[in-house]
């Protein structure tokens, strides 16, 4: 355990403590690739228990052994420079020693020739794909370009974040069936094919532009909701309750909030028609675009600002300034908050705190899990603890 405690503060070190060429960023992406490798492997051995069949195509392809091949590459590879760079090597020699054991697991195989398929599944190549291929972009791009110079890359409740993002991943099946519900209806009750043969008529491009403005123009409305009426506030406190800004938080949301949000956003997605690789395209562009605007990269979009949702118009939705209340809905076009008045961006300017008010939310996942079904406590009327919308 000693050892475990010594990883993970090396992990969260100050940004002052780990200057270029300490070796930290290299053990750091060298841990995360033999992560990566270790979950693959297990994924190679038990198919039918974790493997998502959505994106089944992706396994019979090939490429997982190209890609498991380049990452132990890439752990082999790291690791030895964190060696050579760093005073203090755990990370180093734990990446290195993981490494070691998944090139030796991956040479060996299960006989699970018995298995047939199963009815429930895990989804952890969903979670490989969504987190630690994610983190390889991020944490580089935050280490090298922050917003706020002063925060670690693993700031002290990213364990948190990423079993929230485990859980989501792991629940895949769940989730899709209990948020497909919606779409099932819509497609039972009404008459669309005229419309879904015109909207799959049209360009690729165009259909996956289409798909984002309308599962957007839902999604503000339905966050609008969770901000404005007290019942859904409480769960979707959870996800504004983090403090530090980061690629990771975006993952912090409560189960039935995410049942909700994506319920609601699919039914336009799959009842209007759109070319199945559109939809593939659009969910690709969610993966990254939502870790993109929670994260800690500083970058200067300019005139762009005005069209797209970037880190510093999300940033301040999170704020906990009074400034920041009840703004910045939007996902993916800032229009809709122009349009319907919540539109806030300062010049130049980030907010100065995140979280929220009153500090309401408890911290670590299964108490945040219950939260929402607790009886509110009475607030205090000068604290703004109990506004919904924060």
């Amino acid at each position: 355990m000693s050892v475990l405690r010594d990883l993970v503060k090396e992990l969260e070190k100050p940004r002052a403590d780990r200057p270029f060429g300490s070796g930290w960023l290299s053990g750091s992406l060298a841990l995360l690739a033999g992560i990566a490798g270790l979950l693959m492997v297990l994924l190679r051995w038990y198919p039918e228990t974790f493997s998502y069949p959505e994106i089944a195509f992706i396994h019979e392809s090939g490429v997982m052994t190209v890609v498991l091949r380049l990452i132990l590459l890439a752990g082999y590879a790291l690791s030895l420079i964190s060696l050579i760079l760093s005073d203090k090597r755990i990370l180093g020699w734990t990446a290195l020693g993981l490494t070691v054991v998944v090139s030796l697991m991956a040479t060996t195989q299960p006989d699970t020739s018995g298995a047939g398929p199963q009815a429930f599944y895990f989804g952890l190549d969903y979670f490989i794909i969504n987190v630690l291929v994610v983190g390889f972009l991020f944490v580089p791009l935050e280490r090298f370009f922050p917003a706020r110079a002063e925060q670690t890359v693993f700031r002290g409740e990213w364990r948190e974040d990423m079993f929230y993002y485990l859980v989501s991943s792991m629940l895949v099946q769940i989730l899709g069936f209990i948020t497909l519900a919606p779409t099932n209806f819509v497609n039972e009750t009404m008459q669309l094919e005229g419309v879904r043969a015109y909207i799959g008529s049209q360009p690729f491009w165009l259909q996956v532009v289409v798909i984002m403005a309308a599962t957007d123009f839902v999604q503000y409305w339905t966050h609008r909701a969770f901000h404005t009426f007290p019942v859904l506030w409480r769960f979707h406190a959870i996800h504004h309750s983090t403090k530090s800004m980061d690629w990771l938080a975006g993952a912090r949301m409560h189960f039935i909030e995410i049942a909700i949000l994506r319920g609601l956003t699919a039914v336009p997605m799959f009842t209007m028609g759109f070319d199945p690789a559109a939809i593939q395209a659009y969910l690709l562009i969610v993966y990254f675009s939502s870790s993109f605007i929670h994260s800690n990269i500083g970058w200067k979009f300019g005139f762009i600002e005005r069209f797209f949702v970037t880190p510093r118009f999300h940033h301040w939705h999170h704020g906990s300034d009074r400034e920041a209340i009840d703004i910045n809905y939007s996902s993916h076009f800032p229009i809709y908050d122009w349009l319907f008045g919540t539109h806030h961006l300062p010049e130049e300017r980030w907010p100065e705190n995140y979280g929220v008010i009153g500090n309401t939310v408890p911290k670590g996942y299964f108490r945040q899990f219950i939260y929402p079904f607790q009886r509110a406590k009475k607030e205090d009327p000068t604290s703004q603890a109990g506004t919904p919308a924060e």
